[in-house]
């Protein structure tokens, strides 16, 4: 695992714009999930094979997971979330190959993360709800109270950056301590249990982005019912 400063560092510049070591890893990331699902979907049937049914299963546990939290017709949220979702966990398990950093321990990735999580909050909630029926669940429960829903709107995603760069960041530095406390001791159980951990960060985030969404619908849904 590659020791690292918390700022990114600069490898090289294309005019104003400075490409980082995070920005290649992530560039990485993509052309690996870009590859495998490909190579995965490419010779589909209707009999699966083993590596199939592993792929349907892990599209129907995110369609119920969606389906259990929002009101409305997963396949509208699949297509982002599910994208989301993969990249992020492949994101917190790329700095477990030698000499790549982990991008989700670099704030400016989990920004970008939380960024997409935000707009989908409301782009969900005004291609469902329309922007009047949207908006509506601000005034709840008394308009009094809108700029402090306008507060948790930011407070929210910047905590779910930092909720994700802590983590992720916190979970490197521990494996270089180790490393340099026990030597060659530790890596292969800790790498275990930094493959659960990021899994598990991933799953936390998009769930989250499924609250968030929900808690826009709320008006509506209480309506309905």
């Amino acid at each position: 695992m590659k020791i690292f400063n918390i700022f990114p560092e600069t490898i090289f510049s294309i005019g104003p714009v400075q490409i980082t070591d995070t920005v290649i890893t992530t560039w990485i990331v993509m052309a690996a999930i870009i590859a495998i699902c490909y190579l995965s979907t490419r010779k589909l049937s209707v009999k699966p094979s083993f590596f199939q049914e592993i792929l349907e299963a892990i599209f129907e546990a995110i369609e119920k997971t969606i389906k259990d939290i929002l009101p409305l017709d997963p396949w509208l949220v699949v297509p982002v979330l599910g994208t989301l979702w993969f990249l992020i966990g492949f994101s917190n398990l790329a700095g477990l190959i030698p000499g790549l950093k982990t991008p989700t321990a670099d704030l400016n990735t989990t920004f970008a993360f939380a960024l997409i999580s935000f707009s989908m909050t409301h782009v969900v909630g005004i291609a469902t709800q329309g922007l009047r029926g949207y908006l509506m669940h601000y005034k709840e429960p008394t308009w009094i109270l809108l700029p402090f829903h306008l507060i948790a709107e930011v407070t929210r995603t910047v905590a779910l950056a930092v909720r994700l760069f802590g983590n992720m960041l916190s979970g490197d530095m521990i494996a270089i301590i180790l490393l340099g406390i026990v030597g060659l001791l530790v890596p292969i159980p800790f790498s275990l249990l930094h493959i659960i951990i990021a899994l598990i960060q991933a799953y936390i985030f998009g769930v989250l982005t499924l609250v968030f969404i929900a808690g826009g619908m709320r008006t509506t849904s209480e309506k309905e019912a």
